[in-house]
């Protein structure tokens, strides 16, 4: 009996699996969307850099601010309801910024839609840790970031093209109507745990008679916080997350498209182009580090500091070569970028989780998640105060000189990040793969 349920685990774990995949290409698409129509919005708003920055910053605030949040309720309420519910609400946001009046109205739906995707990724982390063994974590989460990948890329070229056909506005509702059937297919699908449908952990189902960490003594929430916070090898993690991944939403997430029309004088359709490299190395870079993790370094520590060290020379090159690159370089600028400073979060979240018992594994994944996004909120308002400091070109854009100190910021940046790798702590387990 106990392998015929275990059988039908196995098959349905990926019923949801898919969906909450499918919720994260959602997730990822309202995240980057800013960067293809950024040059549209500042042309029906008359907006400042400084203020285009504000209002793609916008999602990051309440993203960041309720990544605790995420993991507290992952971990109480349970993911089925929680990402249900907040997916109708950045459904609503997609659907008030398609009808925005101004720009003030466009970051308050803009932070709405904000508000409503935080609640996918951490309960997601939280659905793998029960519905998929220890030693699969990685590779699932590979998966995951794969899926953002698939988001990234229709938030480059097809939404250029869409907002082309139908204009920015009608493309947005669209996108709302989208997001509000995800949120019922979470719903009829997604089930928080093995038990929630009468059956044992995996775990149990696997090897009969071995007790599992989700079934020891739980741990209550803000203890759970407290042990996440007070652990001095979570700090390194989380600066890392913050410098890295603000090189990454302020470049790749928003100023990177104004960067390759203004600079290199592309159509929206050539950046948008360019900007699916993102995907690409989301899509790419994704199952690849896990694989060089879990199989080549068999470290995590190794493979963060490999990727920052690259991420590096990455913003020192384009410091030293803002202008005159051939455009297929361009191609591999943003594919490396998106691999070193995007699709390595699968390593730093396989760290994170694993520093922590099981039972609180919402809790810990969802607090170093508040970090990335901060450092969004932080450097995308940022770059765009650096940019509006330079005088305008000819054509109204802005200026090599501005990008140029932007991108010196970004470096600065990623050094940092390289830093923090110096000083996390190795948590590849020891007995990997064993069974």
């Amino acid at each position: 009996m106990s392998k015929d349920l275990l059988r039908k685990a196995l098959i349905y774990r990926w019923v949801i699996f898919w969906t909450m995949a499918v919720a994260y290409v959602v997730v990822y698409f309202h995240r980057l969307s800013p960067a293809v129509v950024a040059l549209d919005l500042q042309e029906t708003f008359g907006a400042t850099g400084g203020f285009m920055g504000l209002m793609a910053s916008a999602y990051f605030y309440p993203y960041a601010i309720m990544q605790l949040p995420a993991g507290l309720l992952s971990d109480s309420l349970g993911p089925r309801k929680t990402v249900t519910w907040f997916l109708i609400l950045a459904a609503a946001g997609s659907a008030l910024f398609g009808l925005a009046p101004n720009m003030e109205f466009a970051v308050v739906a803009r932070a709405i839609v904000g508000l409503g995707v935080s609640m996918v990724f951490i309960p997601t982390m939280k659905l793998l840790s029960h519905w998929f063994r220890g030693h699969e974590f990685a590779i699932m989460v590979s998966i995951v970031n794969v899926m953002g990948g698939v988001g990234a890329l229709t938030a480059a070229g097809p939404l250029a093209m869409m907002t082309g056909w139908v204009g920015w506005r009608a493309s947005f509702e669209l996108i709302g109507a989208v997001t509000l059937l995800m949120a019922i297919m979470v719903w009829l699908f997604v089930r928080n745990k093995p038990e929630d449908m009468g059956w044992p952990s995996i775990v149990q189902m696997d090897r009969p008679g071995q007790t599992t960490s989700g079934a020891a003594q739980p741990i209550r929430l803000w203890e759970g916080a407290k042990t996440v916070v007070t652990d001095r090898y979570f700090w390194p993690v989380a600066i890392w997350f913050f410098f890295t991944l603000g090189v990454f939403f302020s470049f790749g997430g928003l100023w990177a498209g104004p960067y390759l029309m203004n600079v290199y004088g592309l159509t929206k359709s050539q950046a948008g182009s360019i900007l699916n490299m993102i995907a690409v190395g989301l899509i790419v870079g994704s199952p690849l580090l896990s694989v060089l993790s879990d199989r080549v370094f068999k470290s995590r520590k190794k493979v963060l500091a490999l990727s920052s060290v690259v991420l590096v020379c990455l913003m020192a090159f384009l410091n030293f070569y803002p202008k005159g690159l051939p455009h297929y370089g361009l191609y591999f600028i943003m594919l490396l970028l998106s691999v070193t400073s995007s699709a390595i979060v699968v390593i730093a979240f396989t760290t994170t989780k694993e520093m922590f018992p099981i039972q609180i594994a919402g809790t810990s994944v969802g607090t170093v998640n508040l970090f990335p996004f901060l450092g969004g909120a932080v450097f995308q308002p940022f770059i765009g105060w650096i940019l509006d400091m330079f005088p305008r070109n000819v054509s109204g854009g802005y200026s090599l000189e501005a990008f140029k100190a932007a991108l010196l910021v970004l470096m600065i940046a990623s050094i940092i990040g390289l830093i923090a790798t110096f000083f996390m702590k190795e948590t590849f387990p020891k007995d990997f793969g064993a069974r």
